[in-house]
């Protein structure tokens, strides 16, 4: 009896979540197929009369200038992981190999660091990317999101301790300097580390809104692009969903298709 009822609470319990979950998406995704008409007089989860009405991601995808979006998104995602991924390792090989004075201070300060909210530092952060002259360009969202990533730095310290110091010891013994080692040795042992942080932060890059939404005024990017449908008297809601629609189904691929390296790469390196 006990065992029955156990498991009747953990498939109701699975259930529950996947109804949680889903329920969003359906509503998004039965409305982004209705007309403006028909949402206004129909219930959240009632389904479209009409599966075949695409006019709404037409207009979606023309209105919200979407295709400019994704170029600002891709040149800032690319660079911005570019970035990531080398000073990540940088980091994390200079403090895991090497012994000096402040390691653990220095460890200290990156835990800190994640301890404090972003948006309590929004105002010094604004007044130093105004001071560098970098306010409404790219170059503001590149430098933000690749200095605020210590998650990043956290992987591949975790994947780093794995890989043995003998290593580094026998190219040393064969005449290799420290860049070498780093370049030639540790880089490409880190492989599943780098593919954990690209997929992670190139989806949290991708769906970010605010900071695109206060750095960059002047040019939408994907995410930025859904505000276009939103005014001071309403919003186009049957425009939004068929845009977040759009938005969604590249992240949904990405995870589908990498979603092994995700948690491949997540369980290793807290294991390790």
């Amino acid at each position: 009896m006990k065992r029955t009822l156990a498991s009747t609470f953990k498939y109701a319990s699975l259930v529950g979540a996947v109804v949680v979950v889903l329920l969003p998406l359906v509503v998004v995704v039965f409305a982004s197929f209705k007309t403006k008409e028909e949402y206004a007089n129909s219930g959240p989860l009632t389904p479209p009369t009409n599966w075949l009405n695409f006019q709404n991601f037409i207009d979606a995808a023309v209105k919200s200038d979407m295709v400019s979006g994704l170029i600002n998104t891709s040149i800032v995602l690319a660079i911005s992981l570019t970035g990531t991924i080398i000073i990540g390792t940088m980091a994390a090989y200079a403090v895991d190999r090497f012994d000096f004075r402040g390691k653990k201070l220095v460890m200290g300060m990156f835990l800190v660091a994640t301890l404090i909210p972003s948006v309590t530092s929004q105002v010094a952060t604004f007044q130093i990317i105004s001071g560098l002259g970098l306010y409404n360009t790219k170059a503001a969202l590149v430098l933000l999101f690749m200095g605020t990533d210590i998650i990043a730095i956290y992987i591949f310290i975790q994947f780093m301790q794995s890989i043995p110091v003998a290593l580094d010891e026998a190219a040393m013994i064969d005449g290799a300097n420290r860049w070498t080692i780093y370049w030639r040795v540790i880089l490409p042992l880190l492989k599943p580390a780098i593919a954990t942080v690209v997929i992670v932060k190139g989806i949290a890059i991708y769906n970010e809104f605010y900071l695109p939404f206060l750095y960059l005024p002047s040019e939408g990017l994907i995410s930025t692009s859904l505000f276009r449908f939103k005014g001071p008297y309403g919003g186009q809601w049957e425009l939004i969903t068929a845009a977040t629609v759009l938005v969604v189904i590249p992240t949904v691929i990405a995870f589908v298709l990498l979603q092994k390296w995700i948690y491949r790469g997540l369980t290793q390196g807290a294991v390790k």
